[in-house]
């Protein structure tokens, strides 16, 4: 007990010095494809859908502490610890369908990429897409996690361009307070909206990448796993806490700002069918100016940059321990070649995606499919393995964590369902 005090009279400085592998992935989570869905929120319903993404805060923070909390526990990955749980052929079926969600996801996202470019520079829109493409894949294959993580960390600051398009425009905040806490919604058709928001806030990708990421930071500091070191617990186990906090809040945020300057901007002017990032740029040129139009541009360039590489390194850790491969970013291609190949992999079928001429707004459907229906039973399975002692000793979830988690994987499961019966 003295321990856990001695971790809460801790300074904030050295707590925000130490955040990582939370702030990454929240950040990662507003991707162009989920910036896609929160502009579409805000355009169609105003500000009547602030409200989701104060809902999804603290079901986020739970999940993802949750799996942060497995990985540096037992020291070892969403994938194999699953397995511990499930049957083999079930995980290999979940980390499939991630894989497939997934690279839809990075064809969209580059696609998006290179929509965002052209309208910057008025360059070729493909071309800059694989430039993307080839930039994202070489800095995950060759520069070392723990330089490379610094890079994330800064691209993260990309989504502040979303809090500045905000503060271009003009806004009556009581009207905001109202209709976040008070929402006016139709008979009919914002279900469909909530289910995606929803399925792009908590997605199954996210569980993957930080709980590896926990495993990743653990060996490049030469520690042991908390099951091992329980020493450590006191001030790991809050350096989780606070970077998780932080790093969903900065998610949620970010995400109401989106909704929230498209609803004040396009839903306002009668703008209400937005089906990409590039549309709501596009848009938000003759309604707020240049310099909104120019951020909310860049913004989607900036956390692409941010979310591609997650994506494709969350199947690569899944792929990888299910397999029984190394693993990890810090390590040398040659150490780890097949991890490095499921990356690369992700990366070039996300540009076929991008090149075949599929629907990118029925793909990404699909994809919000996939991962609604992949999250229950991974969240289901989570929450036992973080219950469990066998796996976790005396470091088994907290309480609230096992309240909010299993009202999260309640949460999307009723989601899942009103995705089909929307379909």
């Amino acid at each position: 007990m003295a321990l856990d005090d001695e971790a809460e009279r801790k300074p904030l400085a050295p707590r925000l010095r130490r955040l990582g592998p939370g702030l990454i992935t929240g950040a990662a989570d507003d991707d162009p494809s989920g910036i896609a869905t929160y502009s579409q929120a805000g355009a169609q319903f105003g500000l009547n859908m602030l409200w989701t993404v104060v809902l999804t805060y603290p079901l986020m923070v739970a999940v993802q502490s949750i799996s942060a909390r497995i990985g540096r526990v037992t020291g070892h990955g969403l994938s194999t610890n699953l397995g511990k749980i499930l049957p083999r052929w079930l995980v290999t079926a979940l980390v499939g369908l991630l894989f497939f969600a997934n690279t839809i996801n990075i064809g969209a996202d580059l696609a998006a990429m290179g929509a965002a470019g052209r309208l910057v520079t008025g360059a070729n829109q493909h071309l800059l897409t694989i430039a993307f493409a080839l930039v994202t894949v070489l800095l995950q294959v060759f520069v070392p996690y723990h330089r490379y993580v610094s890079l994330l960390k800064w691209l993260t600051l990309a989504l502040f361009a979303y809090v500045a398009v905000v503060f271009s425009v003009k806004i009556d905040w009581g009207q905001v307070a109202i209709h976040t806490i008070f929402p006016r919604l139709p008979d009919q058709g914002w279900i469909v909206v909530v289910v995606a928001v929803f399925g792009t806030t908590i997605s199954p990708y996210l569980f993957f990448w930080q709980s590896s990421e926990e495993v990743e930071e653990e060996e490049a500091k030469g520690a042991a796993p908390l099951i091992a070191a329980p020493e450590a617990a006191a001030e790991e186990l809050d350096r989780i806490r606070w970077d998780t906090f932080i790093g969903m809040g900065v998610s949620n945020l970010i995400a109401f700002f989106i909704i929230l300057t498209t609803a004040v901007t396009l839903n306002t002017h009668g703008i209400t069918d937005i089906q990409t990032s590039e549309q709501a740029a596009l848009a938000l040129r003759p309604i707020a100016g240049q310099m909104a139009f120019l951020l909310f541009a860049l913004g989607v360039v900036g956390t692409g940059l941010l979310g591609v590489p997650v994506l494709a390194g969350s199947v690569g850790y899944a792929i990888g321990e299910l397999r029984g491969w190394t693993c990890g970013l810090e390590r040398k291609p040659r150490e780890a070649p097949a991890f490095y190949a499921v990356i690369v992999g992700a990366v070039v079928l996300g540009l076929v995606v991008d090149y075949s001429g599929l629907d990118p707004i029925k793909a990404l459907f699909w994809s919000a499919v996939v991962n609604g229906v992949t999250a229950v039973p991974i969240m289901a399975a989570m929450m036992l393995v973080a219950s469990r002692r066998q796996e976790m000793g005396p470091f088994v979830a907290t309480r609230a964590q096992v309240v909010f988690g299993w009202l999260a994987t309640l949460v999307m499961a009723v989601a899942a369902v009103g995705m089909f019966l929307t379909l």
